[in-house]
């Protein structure tokens, strides 16, 4: 179980989700069909633990080694360049116990906005983000339990999360119930010293179900709910003040089908996102795994996104004269809550990405994935970002080894 961050979604292709897939290794069939491993592999969830992993430990440990290329931009403006070199190590020991451990690097530069398109209100910038987490994971013969720890620093901000999640299985193996919680401690610094040590607290609250409806379906579908109290307001931006409190209700549903004519599978999925400060959100996902000649896999996918504002979003107002973007009636003497923060705002985004796989041998592969990706306050289904919201559009590129031992 992940913490999430109470954000409807990652600003692009999700910069702070970069955790390796679980769900790559082959699962057995389960009881009941006579479908290969192979489709069960192809069936597997994201994300998700599969039927076999709710059974026993794996055999095989497993090094992967990914390297991420992060770009965005803004008419006239190059904005932010991320380079993410990570490794994960998964392990098995004594047949019942698995232990996985991940370490990550951000490099992060480039200017930033404090609020839109306003290339005269944008400052240098420069960061690293280091990342560190741990899991043991017991397995019994229909159920497994798995604790966690994650530690994220940089050089004005410290987080700590802890985790504990459960899985259980049916007699029949065809569904696995998983629940979960997690928690975060984080202090702020920032470097304008407008806060010191200011606290954020997050509680995560998970449960949901997997199961295989036929032999080439298996669905999936779970609930989250979120709270977050503490300092959560934006410390670079003047105009932002928000409640001390949010909390949001997240509802995740997948469906993966197997097609025998050409051996692919399509995975879909939505999500439904709602939270106390009055943001609404869609996402739709689609992708297909296309396996080819010569053990190649093709993977193309598609992402829809489309956010409400904030209650207390507010469009900025260029001023010829002020320069900086002032919200409209804004009374600095004033306690009301007040953003201008464009992820606060009500936007529309698309991702499109294409991922290529080889696998060599029976121990090892290499990838590869680009993706693009466009956000619009134009786009949102409801609501409007305001005028002053510039296109904002970045390129991804990531390349990853994996290796079995």
């Amino acid at each position: 179980m992940q913490l999430t961050q109470l954000t409807p979604t990652s600003a692009a292709w999700p910069l702070r989700e970069q955790a390796p897939d679980k769900t790559e290794d082959a699962c057995a069939p389960a009881a009941g069909f006579s479908g290969s491993a192979l489709l069960m592999a192809a069936l597997a969830l994201p994300g998700m633990i599969g039927a076999a992993h709710a059974e026993s430990a794996p055999e095989r440990g497993q090094v992967e080694l990914n390297y991420l290329d992060y770009r965005d931009r803004q008419p006239g403006l190059d904005r932010v360049n991320v380079h993410t070199p990570s490794i994960r190590v998964l392990a098995p020991i004594a047949g019942m116990w698995a232990i996985e451990g991940s370490l990550t690097s951000d490099s992060i530069s480039g200017a930033t906005p404090r609020y839109h398109s306003a290339i005269s209100g944008a400052s240098t910038m420069s960061d690293r983000r280091t990342a560190q987490a741990f899991s043991v994971t017991r397995y019994f013969p229909d159920s497994t339990v798995s604790a966690g720890f994650a530690h994220s620093g940089e050089n004005d901000y410290q987080s700590r999360a802890y985790s504990l999640d459960l899985t259980r299985s049916t007699e029949d193996k065809n569904t696995v119930f998983n629940a979960g919680i997690g928690v975060a401690n984080d202090v702020i610094n920032p470097v304008n010293g407008l806060v010191t040590d200011a606290k954020k607290h997050v509680l995560e609250l998970k449960a949901g179900i997997t199961r295989v409806l036929t032999q080439r379906d298996l669905i999936q579908a779970d609930i989250s709910h979120v709270v977050q109290h503490g300092y959560l307001n934006d410390p670079y931006k003047v105009f932002d003040k928000r409640p001390d409190s949010r909390s949001a209700n997240i509802l995740l549903l997948r469906w993966n089908h197997h097609l025998d004519a050409d051996d692919g599978t399509s995975r879909l999925g939505y999500r439904y996102y709602s939270d106390s400060f009055g943001i609404r959100a869609h996402t739709l996902s689609a992708e297909y795994v296309q396996p080819l000649p010569s053990d190649w896999t093709l993977t193309p996918s598609l992402r829809l996104y489309s956010q409400t504002a904030a209650s207390f979003y507010v469009g900025p107002v260029y001023s010829p004269v002020l320069g900086e973007p002032v919200p409209a009636g804004y009374d600095p003497s004033g306690g009301a809550n007040v953003s201008e923060d464009y992820r606060l705002s009500a936007f529309g985004a698309a991702t499109l990405a294409m991922k290529v796989e080889k696998r060599i041998g029976r121990d090892a592969s290499v990838r590869m994935q680009l993706g693009f990706y466009e956000q619009r306050s134009g786009w949102a289904l409801s609501g409007n970002g305001g005028p002053g919201l510039a296109t904002l559009r970045a390129q991804m590129i990531s390349v990853g080894i994996t290796r079995q031992f």
